[in-house]
Order: structure tokens, then sequence, then C-alpha cells
């Protein structure tokens, strides 16, 4: 069990198509808000919808970053760090709804197009997290997918966990799971009883998490603490914040970046 099941380079297609389509999904939510419906509260603590934006697209320049570096193996540019980028988005948070919208527009067509431009031997070169975890090139895509469903659910505008597509809410537990089997998270199994799909996490620990997989997806995100997940034994524990570096964890040197 592992990260494998979300995907490899063979599935760079693939996965270029559900960004697609959950991008056009992000689109279609970020241009029916106003410039006041920018303003109004995210479900992210202390952030309003013009954050989460404004959030996306940098992360969105960020995957533009590293694929251009696994392309070239040289460092495309100065890399935003984390001072920089929380900066960027405080600052461009206040923009317009349409200038918000069209500049997360704008930041995944250049992804895309950044990607359709790696050669395909490229896809397994390593490049590096800004938390500091190596993970191959193809991966930065399950990281772009990942994003703008997260933060999809996030603006609060009508989108939530139970819209996110099967095969999404499928790849984002496989690549959950299994960081907390390393933990030794305690939590015997999870059970997504709508895909047919359950996973070990810690034998013997005595408590089972059962329910939809969007619903267990929202409570291992911190996002749905309220999901309806029903628990075998003792209450259900704490996750740990999400996301985690993945497992295997694909250790070894990046490309250019330390």
């Amino acid at each position: 069990m592992g990260v494998q099941g979300n995907g490899a380079a063979g599935d760079v297609p693939a996965l270029l198509a559900e960004i697609a389509r959950s991008g056009a999904r992000f689109g279609a939510t970020a241009d029916g808000l106003t410039d006041s419906g920018v303003r109004a509260p995210s479900r992210l603590p202390g952030w309003t919808r013009g954050h989460v934006l404004a959030h996306v697209a940098r992360g969105l320049d960020a995957y533009t970053w590293l694929l251009g570096l696994a392309r070239t193996g040289v460092q495309p540019g100065p890399r935003a760090g984390a001072a920089e980028s929380a900066r960027a988005v405080a600052e461009g948070a206040a923009r317009p709804a349409a200038e918000l919208a069209g500049d997360v527009r704008t930041a995944l067509r250049r992804m895309t197009a950044q990607a359709r431009a790696l050669p395909a031997g490229a896809w397994s070169t390593r490049v590096t997290a800004l938390a500091g975890w190596a993970h191959p090139a193809w991966f930065t895509l399950f990281r772009c997918l990942r994003e703008l469903e997260t933060h999809h659910v996030d603006l609060d505008a009508g989108y939530g966990t139970a819209d996110r597509p099967a095969g999404y809410v499928l790849r984002a537990l496989e690549s959950t799971v299994p960081t907390l089997a390393v933990r030794e998270f305690p939590l015997a199994r999870i059970e997504a009883v709508d895909l047919g799909r359950a996973w070990t996490v810690t034998p013997g620990a005595g408590r089972v998490a059962a329910g939809p997989g969007h619903a267990l997806l929202g409570w291992l995100t911190g996002r749905a603490p309220g999901a309806p997940v029903a628990a075998g034994g003792r209450g259900l524990p704490v996750p740990p914040p999400w996301p985690l570096p993945p497992v295997p964890g694909w250790g070894g040197s990046a490309a250019g970046v330390s």
C-alpha cells in the first residue's frame, strides 16, 4: 500500500485530464464570486475567499517552477520561499474578484503548458517540495489536483466534499492512509463503504472509521470534523496535520534544489 496507487509517470495523461476538469469546476466557482463575495470568510480561519484564490494561484506557480526544474535541470529563476508566498497571498487577496479568478486561470494554463512540454523521461526526475521532501516530478500533478480540490471546498461557495469525484477521493485516500500507518495512528482500519475499499492502518488499535469516502477524506484532512464517520470502540482520534509527506517518501537528491 502506497502512493504508487496515485499514479506514476505513465499516468500523466490521466492526471492532466483530472486537473483540467477540476480546474474548470474551480474556475466556474471563482467566476461566480462578486467583489463582496471574495471578501467573505472562507472555511480557513482568518482567510477570506480572496486569500484562498490568491493562495491557489501562487501554489500553481510553485508547481510550474518544479516542472520547469524537472524539464531542464536548472532552476527557472528564484524560488519563492514561505515568507514571500505568504506576502503574495496577503497582498493578492485584496484584488477584485474577476482579477483573482483570472489569476487562477492563467496560473493553471502556465502549469499545464509546462507539464505538456516535459519529455517523457523527465517525469521520474526528483524535485523537492518547499517543506523539504523529495518526490518524482509526476507527483507534482497529484499535488496540483489535491490543491484544487482541497481549496475548492475551502472557498465555502457551494462545493463540498460530497461533490468531489470518486476517482479523486480514492487517489487522495490511497495517498493519505499509508502516512497514518507509518506513524502508527491509533486506528485499526479505514473503510470507504461507497468505494468498496478498506485499508489496515494499525493492527490491534481497536477503532474503525467507516463511512463515505468523501466524508472520511474530509475528516482526515481537517475539512469536515463533523462528517458522518462511524467509530468502533472509543471515539475517533484526531488526525495529524495534513498533507503529510507521502509514503514511500522517495528519499534521495533533488534536481538542483536542496
